[in-house]
């Protein structure tokens, strides 16, 4: 009697398993009917191209508002003009110590993206000087074209330069963060010496 017991009880499972499977696979075939953390791709937010009632134009993706910068963002607030630059020159100072780390990074910073036209030791002699192109002043010896020997430049005229660029030198803001640009400063330094 107890084994017919086991028999039925052992049947009953069977059919309420089979039941389940039955019923769970009459689903959607592309589902495995289990979800791993569904806000990874169901989530709630908005994306930046979709509408939004949440404001009133419509959009998701709004200008910041006025006055606001954004997170680890450093300001300069010298205007790209020869009185920006006067003004820089006589405020702006490093605000990184003088280090043999800074100066190396400098150095390799100023090898990657200042000696094409600048020359490995600063004279102006860089490749694309020697394929035709005007040749920039010599830290050391030359005349900057603001006035005044490219030896006596001060912090802030080199990072006002290499912040909005002049004449064929082009900005590099885009390229060297506010950290990377002073540590080319330090750099520079050395070879207005030589």
């Amino acid at each position: 009697m107890l084994a017919m017991n086991k028999t039925k009880i052992l049947g009953l499972a069977s059919v309420a398993v089979a039941a389940a499977i039955a019923v769970s696979s009459c689903k959607d075939k592309r589902s495995t009917g289990w979800e791993y953390a569904p806000n990874m791709y169901e989530h709630i937010a908005y994306d930046p191209d979709q509408p939004n009632p949440n404001f009133k134009d419509g959009k998701t993706a709004q200008k910041a508002p006025a006055g606001t910068i954004p997170v680890g963002f450093t300001t300069f607030d010298y205007p790209n003009s020869k009185d920006g630059y006067e003004l820089a020159g006589t405020e702006v100072k490093s605000p990184l110590a003088e280090t043999a780390d800074n100066l190396e990074d400098g150095k390799q910073l100023f090898i990657s993206f200042c000696s094409p036209c600048h020359g490995l030791g600063g004279q102006g002699d860089g490749l694309v000087v020697q394929h035709g192109y005007p040749p920039p002043p010599s830290y050391s010896t030359g005349q900057s074209s603001r006035g005044g020997n490219m030896k006596d430049l001060t912090d802030g005229k080199i990072y006002h330069t290499i912040t909005y660029g002049v004449n064929a030198m082009g900005s590099y803001a885009s390229q060297l963060s506010p950290t990377e640009r002073w540590k080319v400063v330090q750099y520079v330094h050395q070879l207005q010496k030589q």
